[in-house]
């Protein structure tokens, strides 16, 4: 019996009862199992158990036996998800292919479920610094694991994920580790010893090498999109370049030629198979929403579909863009959803950066914010070229935001000032007490 399989057995078995106590520990367990997936790196019985939905079974349960208040935060960003979630439900009514639809709806209610019991039991800077590092270091783990691999072998090879987790792709094993290296800066900002910050930086090198060394074309589009917004939003520029020039200077020394033909092909696109090919999905799923208010449901890019509404019925491909990707799905009105919840959730962050700057005791919500909004970029851009809509990473990210403007909110002096309107407008004072009032 492999020794792999008894080990995260007994891991996960052994943590069902300390979740039943304190179900907070369910929801970080269940992220660890989500974005790592470790039993997928088991070669035996471990492979196929169905760990993430005994983790999350147990953690209602124990959410329903918990004495502690439990309150889901009703943001506009939650309000917008719910409302995206349940036309998700009423789009795949009416799906072309309902069968497959349902499943992937499936897996899709799954996260959205987790997800508000995430915003109702982590409303607290411990419980959110918790949850970043364990999503982080997750996905981080293959960043390293996959940065080594590049360098010593060359980057002959791509860097994947573990089969038939999220990551297994090579573009998708990219996007991951690219929305990662912001949340290791965030790690690296907040942590005290020096070996761990060096820990850190070594972890967002070699991420980022990993990214490169996935031979993603997307990804080489918004890791440098994702960098440059990085080195804007860091406290330390001259650190943030470094880093990049170094991470660099590697890649050059250690990428073979048919990495840069690959990579050469980004300026030559109507050349590239590949690529005319994803525009003819675009154009696909643009037409088949005029004609279909409701999108045709999930799984909707099929022989059929770009048999009726493609430029090239016989060119078919995946949607390859998280836009036309819901766009194909649910429509002109699930796009519009998707569309807002983003704005809203990168306006969020905004606030919680600017009221990070101006009270020191949660600059630490303010860098997180800040970090946050890079992978977003990262995210926007990646995912403009890869079908990957329904990342439980990004929605994490969002329930991030929204924990950290709910712990400040949460806060008396907060209260009054966002209620008076004024958060965004009156500094900070060190003392205690009323605010002055403006006469103009």
């Amino acid at each position: 019996m492999p020794i792999r399989d008894i080990v995260v057995t007994v891991v996960i078995f052994g943590l069902l009862p300390v979740i039943l106590w304190r179900p907070y520990i369910g929801v970080l367990v269940w992220m660890w199992i989500s974005f790592m997936s470790p039993h997928r790196l088991c070669w035996g019985f471990a492979f196929d158990m169905p760990f993430a939905l005994m983790v999350a079974v147990v953690t209602l349960a124990g959410v329903l036996m918990s004495p502690e208040p439990k309150k889901i935060p009703w943001t506009r960003e939650t309000i917008v998800l719910l409302i995206f979630t349940l036309f998700m439900c009423l789009t795949t009514l009416f799906a072309v292919y309902p069968d497959l639809a349902g499943q992937q709806l499936s897996k899709v209610l799954k996260i959205m479920l987790m997800s508000y019991v995430t915003l109702m039991l982590m409303q607290s800077k411990e419980r959110i610094n918790m949850l970043v590092w364990v999503i982080t270091l997750s996905l981080a783990f293959y960043g390293v694991k996959g940065g080594i691999f590049t360098i010593t072998t060359g980057g002959t090879f791509h860097v994947r994920g573990p089969e038939l987790s999220f990551i297994s792709g090579d573009n998708n094993t990219a996007l991951a580790l690219i929305m990662t290296i912001p949340l290791l800066r965030y790690l690296q900002l907040s942590s005290t010893r020096r070996w761990m910050k060096n820990a850190l930086t070594a972890a967002m090198g070699l991420c980022a090498i990993a990214a490169i060394g996935s031979q993603s074309r997307g990804a080489l589009v918004g890791i440098i999109c994702m960098a440059s917004f990085l080195w804007v939003k860091s406290r330390n520029k001259f650190f943030t370049w470094m880093l990049g020039t170094v991470a660099v200077v590697i890649l050059a020394m250690v990428m073979p030629q048919q990495w840069y033909d690959r990579m050469a092909t980004i300026g030559n696109y109507e050349q590239d198979p590949s690529a005319v090919g994803r525009i003819n999905s675009w154009h696909m799923a643009f037409n088949l929403a005029k004609n279909r208010p409701l999108g045709a449901g999930f799984e909707s890019f099929r022989d059929d579909m770009f048999a009726i509404y493609a430029p090239n019925p016989g060119d078919v491909h995946d949607s390859h863009s998280i836009y036309f990707q819901v766009l194909g799905h649910h429509g002109f009105f699930g796009l519009f959803l998707f569309l807002l919840l983003a704005l809203m959730t990168w306006r969020t962050a905004s606030w919680v950066i600017a009221y990070g700057r101006r009270h020191l005791e949660y600059r630490w919500a303010g860098d997180l914010c800040a970090m946050i909004q890079v992978s977003l970029v990262g995210f926007a851009t990646t995912g403009a070229f890869l079908g990957v809509a329904y990342f439980d990473l990004y929605y994490a990210l969002i329930v991030v935001v929204v924990l950290c403007k709910t712990v400040i909110e949460s806060q008396p002096q907060t209260a009054v000032e966002t209620r008076r309107g004024k958060a965004s407008l009156t500094p900070s004072f060190p003392v205690a007490g009323a605010m002055p009032r403006r006469t103009g």
